[in-house]
Parts: structure tokens; sequence; C-alpha cells
């Protein structure tokens, strides 16, 4: 097969990369080819604008490194990372909904004790969090393993700054008590934009968007039996909640953060100055196939 011009080479290249010995590898480069030919029909692109394509991939490629995953910021940006969230958590009622792990994730983080003050003495108003877990059926989960993690009240994660830090803050490991509760202190985060001094800010800029999201608390939540849930709580009346760089926002992720005056706190802790209080009770999908992280 020789001579393919525009109509002709699509279905030359399909007739090759059915020759893959694995069905599912079939069926990616087959669709890869379909739409990828389509996509190329439909703009016309010059060479020249090809060219800069392909070099846009090189850059965003080349910026990425141990700390910084840019592949990542362009999967969020253009809807692919929450549009493959959703195909992959069609929920039951009761379990609480997904969204985004985003690029800020340490694994295996310091566990700490509920009621610990994790913000490690960074600045910002005290935030008391507290919640629950439990299966979709309502009943509690005991020694579920939840993880939290937040930017400070500039907008920036400990992994960004970890030299000035000396360590890492406003993250940890929790364990849910008999009742499947949790709490602990931290300080209230801020929105903050996304790395948008590479390939990917330049493509928002060209496309009038801003790099901005709203300010929220990660939750990464596992226990037996049920399926790791990955989420987050949003503050309410956050400025960017309906324009999301990343198009995270759920409004069933959305809570006040209660501001309360200085006085005693729920645990019993004594402030001298005003505080926040986030609540959340989460509800996780039992497992049905993949093994879960591990609690």
């Amino acid at each position: 097969m020789r001579n393919f011009d525009e109509f002709t080479i699509t279905d030359a290249v399909l007739d090759r990369v059915g020759n893959a010995t694995e069905p599912r590898i079939r069926e990616i480069s087959e669709a890869l080819v379909r739409h990828l030919h389509a996509f190329v029909r439909e703009i016309q692109p010059t060479q020249e604008e090809w060219q800069q394509g392909i070099e846009f991939l090189t850059r965003t490629g080349h910026i990425c490194d141990d700390k910084r995953q840019e592949f990542i910021l362009l999967s969020d940006t253009l809807g692919v990372s929450m549009l493959v969230d959703a195909i992959n958590h069609r929920l039951p009622e009761g379990a609480t909904e997904t969204t985004v792990l985003g690029p800020f994730y340490v694994q295996e983080p310091p566990e700490r004790a509920l009621g610990a003050d994790i913000s490690e003495g960074m600045k910002g108003e005290p935030l008391f969090v507290s919640g629950s877990v439990s299966g979709s059926d309502g009943k509690p989960l005991v020694n579920a393993a939840v993880d939290v993690w937040h930017s400070d009240d500039d907008g920036y994660y400990d992994v960004q700054q970890l030299d000035a830090l000396g360590g890492l803050a406003m993250r940890a490991r929790f364990r849910t008590d008999a009742e499947g509760g949790f709490h602990f202190w931290t300080i209230k985060p801020a929105a903050y934009p996304i790395p948008h001094d590479g390939p990917v800010g330049q493509m928002l800029a060209a496309q009038g968007r801003h790099p901005w999201r709203p300010a929220h608390v990660h939750f990464m939540i596992d226990a037996p039996g049920h399926e790791c849930l990955v989420t987050h709580v949003f503050v309410a009346g956050d400025q960017y909640l309906d324009s999301d760089v990343v198009f995270g926002v759920k409004d069933s992720l959305i809570r006040d953060f209660v501001e309360h005056p200085a006085g005693e706190a729920p645990d019993g802790r004594m402030l001298d100055r005003p505080y926040a209080r986030l609540h959340y009770d989460f509800g996780l999908k039992p497992k049905t196939g993949k093994a879960s992280r591990a609690a």
C-alpha cells in the first residue's frame, strides 16, 4: 500500500495498528488514530502551526522533573483529568464525590494523632477540621486512613518551599476513631494559581483564561473493602468556584468554613484569637475490583 492522500491515509494506518497482539492496545491505538486524524482534518493546520504544536509538547516534557509534572497540569487544564475521574467514579448514593488528585500529594505523609496541629507554625487563621468516614450504607469505618494536605494562606504548598520550611507542613495522615471520626488543627488555605510560568501557562494566556484554583483542603481516604476516595472540600464563597482552572469543583464538595470568635474550641482548646471551623462527613464506595491503596 502506497500513494496515500488525505482521504486514504487514515484507513492505511488503522490497517497496520490492527496487527497489535493485545486487544486493548489495538482498541486504544485505533481510537487514537481516528480521533487524531479527524482533529487534523478539522483544523487543517499549516506546516508552521503543526511544528508549533510539536514544540509546545517538547517544552512541556522538558520542564518536567521530580517536583513538577507539566503534563499533569496540561491534562488538568484541558479538563481531561476530571473526565477520566468521572468515568472511573460512577458512585452509589451515599458516596462522596471525587475530584482530581493534583500535583502536590506526597506518598506516605507523616502519621499524626487525632487533634494534632499540622500547621507546623505556618502563619494564618487557625482552622479546626472535623469529620467522619462511613461506607455508602452509613456505617462508620474505624481506623480508616485520612490523608490531608492544603496550601498556606499565601497559596503555596510545603513542597513548593521545602528549602525555606525545612520539612513538610499542612499535611498528615490520621486514623478514624471508634465512631469513624477524625479532627485536627491547621490553618485556613487560600486560593492559588497553578504553576503558570511554563507551556501550560502560555496556553492559558493564549486562551484568555486565568490559572487560579479556589481555596480547598485535599482529602485522600482509604479503608479496607472500599475504594480509595480522592477529593477536596472547597471554601464556600471563593471567587474562583465557578472558574476553577482544572474544572474540579462540585456543589456537594463546597462547605462553609465557619468563623468563630476567640474562646473555647470544640475540642476544649482555648484560643486567644478568632478561628474557622470545617466539618465534612465522607462516604466511601464499596470496592468491587481493584485493591485500595492500603490502610
